[in-house]
């Protein structure tokens, strides 16, 4: 645990000379305001605030002023920076003037779900899977979709173009103090998967942003662009981001299985995951783009199912010699780490609670996930777990401009509409 001495000391005896504090807005986006050492006290004092809009974005009038709150154990230098004149990054969570946490905070709102399985006696651990694309820029420095290679899955250099800069990634990641399962290719040229190792919910959100901030900046080092976008290609698989949750009670894993079969409280945590799976599309697959990917296949998961078995399962249960686990599979790379876990934690608890069973013959659970984010808002509105989870304040905001940015997308003409129709009619 990080005390305010140990940043002082830190930033004195490392020369850093400016300080980035990082929240996440209500989309998923990385947020931040850059201080200099002579400011510590004012952010250590919980002083600093900033306009609502970086939290809401100008769609909204939150009439309460807002203030970032550092976690210090959150407290990095960046590698990939200077090594003079250093920069850190403490994450905040965002509150109000009295010290209150803001209540559509996405930290906020996964920390409720964290607490509530605590007073229950539970506590999830997630590890997640980072899929992402190394694309080539143009000459003015702007992303394309256009890549040489032609590597596939765990392929490797000189195939596999991308391989320094995914090793330069991991290895700045784990200077941070980031514990890396693994890393390969993936099976879409220019695609590539790393895999955080298990941790808490919270510390893994944390550690989903700040990875993401991570891979673009160093991809840029190497004449690259980063993107997280789920489907950028229509003629390779997308990107997704597995998570692969565990549950404790008293130090002891409940999805372990008993005389080789899942126990209870596995069979009840898919159960409620499949039951909720569509109003969590919301929040999980939250772009237009994300449907693309589970509509066009390429092992992206579109039934609602689960299996120990099978690479197009939306819930894969996993066991073996050191931990057991249940791999959600249809959330993808541009879902906001908090909102997404906290779901996840929200889901599985109403299905231990209420003993929700998996069963893929049970005609009371939906069939598929849905095929557009419109359906997925209009679905995550009749959820009550879904939208108690995330508070109706929130869900009113965020519903009301994804369906802006649905109506936004429906009213664009698009290349394949040009070259199905214009010669034809």
């Amino acid at each position: 645990m990080n005390t305010k001495k140990d940043i002082i000391r830190i930033i004195e005896e490392e020369d850093v000379e400016f300080i980035r504090l990082q929240f996440t807005d209500m989309w998923g986006n990385l947020k931040n305001i850059a201080v200099t050492p002579g400011q510590i006290k004012k952010v250590m004092d919980n002083m600093y605030s900033v306009e609502s809009s970086a939290l809401f974005d100008d769609a909204y009038d939150y009439n309460e002023e807002i203030f970032l709150h550092p976690d210090l154990d959150t407290f990095v230098i960046l590698p990939w920076r200077p090594q003079q004149a250093k920069v850190g990054k403490l994450t905040c969570d965002v509150c109000l003037s009295d010290g209150t946490l803001c209540d559509m905070s996405p930290r906020t709102i996964l920390k409720r779900a964290i607490e509530k399985a605590y007073q229950k006696g539970y506590e999830f651990k997630v590890n997640p899977e980072c899929e992402f694309f190394l694309f080539h820029t143009d000459e003015n420095g702007n992303p394309t979709t256009m890549t040489h290679e032609k590597a596939g899955y765990l392929d490797v250099g000189p195939v596999d173009f991308g391989e320094n800069a995914r090793r330069e990634m991991v290895l700045t990641l784990e200077e941070m103090g980031f514990e890396i399962e693994s890393s390969h290719h993936e099976k879409a040229p220019a695609q590539h998967e790393i895999d955080l190792a298990q941790a808490g919910c919270l510390e893994t959100a944390d550690a989903v942003m700040t990875f993401r901030f991570a891979v673009r900046s160093i991809a840029k080092r190497f004449g690259l662009y980063a993107t997280f976008m789920p489907k950028p290609r229509t003629d390779v698989a997308g990107s997704g981001m597995h998570l692969n949750f565990s549950l404790y009670k008293d130090g002891v894993n409940l999805f372990d299985e008993n005389d080789n079969c899942e126990s209870e409280y596995t069979k009840y945590f898919i159960g409620g995951i499949m039951s909720h799976a569509q109003a969590m599309c919301a929040i999980t697959n939250p772009i237009v783009n994300s449907y693309k990917r589970i509509l066009a296949g390429f092992n992206a998961p579109g039934e609602i199912n689960w299996s120990r078995k099978g690479e197009k399962s939306l819930i894969k249960y996993h066991r073996n010699s050191t931990e057991t686990k249940v791999e959600l599979r249809f959330p993808d790379t541009s879902a906001n780490p908090y909102l997404a876990i906290a779901l996840c934690i929200a889901a599985g608890l109403d299905g231990i609670e209420n003993k929700i069973l998996p069963d893929n013959e049970n005609d009371l659970l939906p069939k598929k996930l849905p095929r557009n984010l419109l359906e997925a808002i209009n679905i995550m509105n009749d959820d009550n777990v879904i939208t108690e989870t995330l508070g109706k304040e929130f869900v009113d905001i965020y519903s009301c401009l994804k369906k802006k940015e649905c109506n936004d997308y429906m009213l664009q003409v698009s290349e394949w509409e040009i070259n199905n129709y214009l010669d034809r009619l």
